[in-house]
């Protein structure tokens, strides 16, 4: 991988990202106003679409991570899972956003709220920005969906190839050569 410009092609845009963060944060606002949710992010991918998103939805929430492995350097999930980091706080009673970057074969989202659900909290929702049912391999089911994308390598926009590209502003197919 020489990480030359040649390697990503634009799949979309930082508009469309802006529009579909601020469509899901309506869509959340409404449901949760008042419950004081808790938002949890799946660290590393989720942070950009967290951020973005908890600003937008403006209405009081608490934040947390937690820190899961699936992929290790490669470009395909390894298919174990592994807690790296849990929470720092009690789920019981509370309302709970999962926040993902992107749905899968539907393993990492499936395992970690299935993970949530057994720390007794009030409820349990999913939030992807983006899905690939073409990879579906565990049905899961997300409650405030961004895009469907189709069954390419995703880097930017907090997705990464080997922890590379997070930083870029759209989000790019990696055409590996």
């Amino acid at each position: 991988m020489n990480n030359s410009p040649s390697e990503l092609k634009m799949l979309i845009d930082r508009k469309q990202i802006a529009a579909t963060v601020k469509k899901l944060a309506e869509e959340i606002r409404r449901d949760y106003d008042g419950l004081n949710p808790l938002a949890v992010g799946i660290l590393k991918g989720s942070f950009v679409f967290l951020a973005d998103l908890v600003r937008a939805i403006e209405i009081p929430m608490q934040v947390d991570f937690v820190k899961l492995s699936s992929y290790g350097s490669g470009t395909r999930s390894a298919g174990r899972i592994t807690v790296l980091l849990d929470l720092n706080c009690s789920l019981e009673g509370r309302h709970v956003l999962v926040v993902e970057d992107i749905v899968d074969t539907g393993l990492t989202t499936s395992f970690l709220c299935n993970y949530l659900k057994q720390k007794s909290p009030a409820s349990v929702r999913l939030c992807s920005l983006t899905s690939k049912p073409s990879r579906r391999v565990v049905d899961i089911k997300i409650d405030y969906l961004g895009l469907e994308v189709p069954d390419k390598f995703l880097v930017g926009y907090g997705l990464d190839c080997a922890e590379k590209y997070r930083n870029l502003p759209d989000i790019c197919e990696f055409q590996e050569e």
